[in-house]
């Protein structure tokens, strides 16, 4: 494939095609860049919690088509279930020629045993209060439409852009400490299941590190988000890279129905008034 980057896996997340806040044009101009022999989409692809027929442009359509256009090619496709697509865990176990739906994946990666899965059963909050935990979600992406409708503003003027959710998390105790123990736990359990590498998503919180737990290291991935980090997990060459999109301003090739403007000040509006 002329032009086309290979790698040996790729994991991307937390797309959440469906809402506003998905950076859809730019993944799907990501996925024309790449040639994996294999894709790992670790949760929350299609966010069905807040999905709704008045919203999905072309450009969320187009993501899939290339998704699809990679399974047509030979390219080996996992769709691990996450929490805001939970709805396609009663398909888990479903394969059709090199694609598969399910909840985990194993790998053994040269040498390494891979642990891949979303990490919201892992997340205290999803487990014992689910209503809180999309009640969260709404407000995130309150968050998220607030902020693009600001970063409008502060490029019309010259000025850098900033992330709301990413101020919080740094300023806020309690999420900074939701993150430690979230990757505190799974790397603890990668260790009583003895696993050399465990990959999530989840968390919105690209990174990628290594992890001590008795006496035993960890690698730990995190593939972040396409909603703000707007990056990806790479393989190639024996090792594991993380990649963050330049995040240039794409040709108008595929407009909305409306501009994105007018279409997130009119959808804030209606969000913040459910």
């Amino acid at each position: 494939m002329s032009g086309k980057r290979p790698l040996d896996i790729v994991v991307i997340s937390d797309v959440h095609l469906g809402i506003y806040g998905c950076h859809a044009k730019e993944l799907a101009n990501y996925l024309d860049s790449i040639d994996p022999r294999v894709l790992v989409l670790n949760g929350d692809i299609i966010d069905i919690w807040q999905f709704s027929k008045r919203y999905f442009p072309k450009s969320h359509t187009k993501v899939i088509r290339r998704i699809l256009k990679m399974i047509g090619k030979g390219t080996e496709v996992y769709y691990l279930t996450g929490n805001h697509d939970e709805a396609l865990r009663k398909y888990a176990g479903f394969g059709l020629s090199n694609f598969v739906i399910d909840n985990k994946l194993i790998l053994e990666v040269d040498g390494k045993r891979h642990w891949f899965f979303h990490g919201d059963v892992y997340d205290i909050t999803m487990k014992n209060s689910k209503w809180l935990a999309k009640l969260g979600g709404k407000g995130y992406d309150i968050l998220i439409i607030l902020n693009r409708l600001v970063n409008h503003l502060l490029e019309k003027m010259g000025r850098e852009k900033m992330s709301f959710s990413k101020k919080v998390k740094e300023s806020v105790k309690q999420a900074v400490k939701f993150i430690s123990d979230f990757e505190q736990t799974v790397v603890e359990i990668a260790v009583d299941k003895d696993f050399d590498v465990v990959c999530c998503g989840h968390i919105h919180q690209p990174v990628i590190k290594n992890m001590q737990y008795n006496g035993k290291t960890v690698t730990y991935l995190n593939s972040g988000d396409w909603v703000e980090s707007l990056t990806a997990l790479e393989y190639s060459q024996g090792n594991w890279q993380l990649y963050q999109h330049a995040g240039k301003k794409e040709a108008a090739a595929e407009e909305e129905e409306e501009p994105a403007v007018v279409a997130e000040w009119a959808v804030a509006a209606k969000v913040i008034n459910f």
